[in-house]
């Protein structure tokens, strides 16, 4: 195993352990983790493996297989940069909890593709988190693990994101969505078996990062906050009279509210589908999604849209970007002997413009994080 080897060579013994955690894809429900809604994501086959081992001092050392030559050696965690900040942050927050951790020994090793909106950040919290659970005895639940997770991502590394990601990664299941519910924190496994189908999920990475969307995505979040207020409401989760709430708003608040309200609504019809094996028929609701998050949330770009809509032209059922937007990737449900033409019409979208090809993937529900050794 090559973190193994390099775990060896960085610091002359094996591991004591060894721990994945997958990242994710996002089938519907986008932006309303953090307005207390309803999402569904589910892991995917790539992830972050971290080998692990405790040290007494307190001290924390980073390596990575992807940065080779970049160790980093803390005794005081926010002196850590770049991507080590992830793990590091993992070991504040645990500290912060009030958990008995001590020190270790990194090295990470991640096949997540860069820059595809996956969630690699939370698959590297998540293997972090799950490695000091085992070593140092803490037997959290998942989903503690997940919320110290996103604490390392909200409060340490500065990212204001809701807790999806992280839940995702701790608590998937293989052949199997996650239908979580952000306030409750309850969740339940939804089985997906797109081939019983005859049906493939294609992920479609664009390979492309917008730079204003780290500022956007907390601007967005705070248009959502700012609404709530308005409304009177403790988050959007909890406006039923879409109507009459989009009549005492304007502008932002209003476009924000119209579509956190009408995606919970889309992944509840989603699972409803799903339940009754209409497998095909969820297409429409991630056009719908897609068309929601372009024009009311704004989170989409050109490289989104036009995959979104050659994917569709194509013979997908339907397409959406996913995640937090501004670059990364889209999803498509294909028949399975659409599957060239799709990616046919996509390639000549994109060329047409002078657009690098992007890099397309079959995604099927993954385990959750686990230990490997």
């Amino acid at each position: 195993m090559r973190v193994v080897e390099v775990f060896r060579a960085a610091y002359g013994s094996d591991p004591a352990g060894v721990w994945h955690a997958p990242g994710r894809v996002n089938l519907i429900g986008e932006h309303t983790d953090y307005n207390d809604g309803l999402v569904l994501p589910f892991a995917v086959p790539w992830g972050v493996t971290a080998a692990v081992s405790p040290r007494p001092d307190g001290v924390v050392r980073l390596a990575s297989v992807q940065a080779p030559g970049e160790e980093q050696v803390v005794e005081d965690l926010d002196q850590t940069r770049g991507w080590a900040r992830y793990p590091a942050g993992v070991v504040w927050a645990l500290r912060r909890a009030g958990h008995p951790v001590g020190g270790a020994d990194i090295v990470i090793d991640g096949d997540v593709p860069r820059g595809a909106g996956l969630s690699s950040s939370a698959a590297l919290e998540v293997a972090t988190a799950l490695a000091f659970d085992d070593l140092y005895g803490l037997a959290l639940p998942r989903m503690e693990l997940a919320k110290i997770a996103q604490r390392a991502e909200n409060d340490f590394v500065g990212m204001p994101c809701g807790i999806m990601d992280q839940a995702a990664s701790a608590l998937s299941e293989e052949g199997r969505a996650l239908f979580l519910d952000c306030r409750s924190l309850g969740s339940r496994a939804v089985p997906l078996d797109l081939a019983a189908h005859g049906l493939r999920l294609l992920i479609i990475n664009t390979g492309v990062h917008h730079e204003l969307a780290d500022g956007q995505y907390a601007r967005r979040r705070q248009d959502c906050e700012n609404a709530a207020k308005r409304l009177g409401v403790p988050a959007l989760r909890d406006v039923t009279d879409l109507a009459g709430a989009l009549a005492r708003l304007s502008g932002d608040e209003r476009k924000r509210t119209q579509h956190v309200v009408t995606e919970n609504h889309r992944v509840e019809a989603v699972i409803g589908l799903l339940r009754a094996g209409a497998v095909r028929e969820i297409g429409a609701l991630l056009n719908a999604s897609h068309l929601s998050l372009r024009d009311q949330f704004e989170v989409s770009c050109p490289e989104l849209d036009v995959a979104v809509e050659a994917a569709v032209r194509g013979g997908a059922r339907g397409a959406r970007m996913t995640g937090g937007g501004f670059g990364g990737s889209a999803i498509a449900l294909v028949p399975e002997e659409r599957l060239p033409a799709v990616r046919d019409e996509v390639l000549r979208a994109y060329e047409a413009r002078g657009w690098a090809a992007p890099a397309f993937l079959e995604a099927t529900p993954a385990p959750g994080a686990r230990r490997l050794r």
